[in-house]
Formats: structure tokens, sequence, C-alpha cells
């Protein structure tokens, strides 16, 4: 009996301290599974884009392109809004944009062409507004530094996030992902950056719940009785 006394205790005790958080834990796990994670990343939104054939610029431009810098290492072709570019990789995994025609760099690209190319993305009505120059992270946006954030006032609030060095889609938010995101937040219990799931708190948080769950297991053993389960019988 000393046993039950003591799982009684701690179960109560530390039901007490952290029982909303399990709740939360089960009610965001239930949240997260609900939504369709296509939705969730504004994938279902992306346009589809057409098929173009890279054409390579004359070896002038290339030759400017690999002068401009001493620390390039390797430049590759890619299609944007149709036309073809250069894409520069430094030694330091940095990514540039250089025009195939001319070699002159194109990145940071402007805010005109990071508006074109979000709403080329995007398959759905909106009316987008002008691009805003981030320079520090939000609670939805915390990649690379800077972007261009493109608020497209449609349905579901969507927000495009563009890269200036290479004109890429970086980053997709909707309402659907804000609601996750919050939910995310209080499962991984960091609400600050809701980035990092093994901080003290959540690592003792979860514990606490493991040893909550234990004793909880304990007690039903001593709960139940034959008594408990006559409705079986009845029914045989």
């Amino acid at each position: 009996m000393q046993l039950v006394r003591l799982s009684t205790t701690l179960h109560k005790w530390i039901g007490l301290v952290i029982g909303i958080q399990v709740v939360l834990w089960i009610v965001g796990g239930v949240v997260m599974t609900w939504f369709d994670l296509v939705e969730v990343r504004g994938e279902h939104n992306i346009a589809v884009q057409p098929q173009i054939t890279l054409q390579p610029g004359s070896a002038s431009s290339l030759n400017i392109v690999l002068g401009s810098r001493d620390d390039i290492k390797s430049v590759r072709m890619k299609g944007l809004l149709g036309i073809t570019y250069y894409e520069a990789i430094t030694l330091a995994d940095e990514r540039l944009l250089f025009d195939s025609a001319s070699g002159g760099q194109i990145s940071p690209i402007s805010a005109e062409f990071a508006a074109r190319l979000a709403f080329a993305d995007f398959s759905g009505i909106s009316t987008p507004s002008d691009p805003v120059w981030i320079e520090e992270h939000n609670l939805e946006y915390r990649g690379s530094l800077p972007v261009w954030q493109i608020i497209l006032n449609d349905e579901e609030g969507t927000h495009l996030y563009v890269s200036p060095a290479t004109g890429e889609i970086v980053a997709r938010r909707n309402s659907v992902w804000r609601i996750f995101d919050f939910f995310w937040m209080l499962h991984i219990m960091d609400y600050e950056n809701r980035t990092d799931f093994n901080h003290p708190l959540v690592v003792w948080t979860s514990i606490f719940a493991a040893v909550l769950s234990f004793t909880g297991i304990i007690l039903l053993f001593y709960r139940f009785t034959k008594r408990d389960f006559r409705f079986l019988q009845r029914k045989k």
C-alpha cells in the first residue's frame, strides 16, 4: 500500500503542476494532425510554372560573372519568369543572381522584381501589396535575412517571402500556418522563437509527464476491481 500512497501523492501534485500543459500537448497534437501539411505550407496555392528551355548566355557574359568575384566556386543556369539567369555560388555558399546576357549582378533583386516573382508563384486571387524589406526575424519568418515580404491580401491571408539573392520563394505563410504555428509553440513550450524543442523547460516537463502517466498506470491496478467489470459478465 505504500506504493499506492506514493503514486497517489505524485500523481495528484504533478497533475496539479503540469496538468494544463499535458492538456495543451494533447489539444495541440489534435490540431496539428488535423491540418494537411500541404495547406499549412501554402503549397496548395503554388501556380504551375511553364516549362522553359534554359538559354546560356555568351562566353563573354559568363567570363564577366566569373571575374566579378574571386570566391565564386560554381555557376549554374536557372529560370525565373521565363528568362534564363546565372546563379553563382561562392566559397561561403552565398548565392548571387546575374544577368545571363550582360553578366551584370542582379541580386539583391528589386522590389518590383520580387513582387512579380511572388505574383507568378501564387495561383489564387490576390491584390499584392508593395514588397516590404525585412531585416529582422518576426513570428512568421525565421530564415535567412534580408528578405522581401509580399502580402497578397487574399482570403487566406497569404504572405510570401522572396530571397533578394536568388529570387526564390523561401517561405509561404497563411492563416492555417499561423494556427498551426501557435499550437506548435504551445507544444514545444518555446514562447519566444518557436524553434527550440529540447530546452530545459520542455525536457523537465516531459519527465514529470512521464511520471504522471506511470503513476496513473500503477493506480489503475488498485482502483479497478472485479465489480467494475460486472457489465461484461451480464452480456454473456
